[in-house]
């Protein structure tokens, strides 16, 4: 049986794509535990981040700073998806 706290991240995962290019990837060895929490922070500031673009004088800002919070929060869940899709991770 797996111990879910012993997996880590594999790092396979690239965001912030530029002309069918990565910029990024997620990094190999974070504890999963670390990188939902990480994820679960940045959600909740892009959801702030949203409910203030609506009284901004420059919503775009706004949005764009949520939107790259979302890639990146998409990243690290899709790392730890892969990691506990694995073969070695099933019950």
């Amino acid at each position: 049986m797996t111990n879910y706290l012993d997996l880590k991240t594999p790092g396979f995962t690239h965001f912030s794509f530029q002309a069918n290019r990565a910029l990024f990837r997620t990094n190999r060895g974070v504890p999963v535990m670390a990188a939902l929490s990480h994820a679960s922070h940045l959600l909740h500031i892009s959801k702030l981040l949203t409910a203030d673009s609506t009284v901004s004088r420059d919503p775009d800002l706004h949005a764009y700073a949520s939107r790259y919070l979302q890639e990146l929060s998409k990243a690290l869940i899709d790392d730890v998806v892969k990691v506990l899709d694995a073969p070695t991770a099933s019950h």
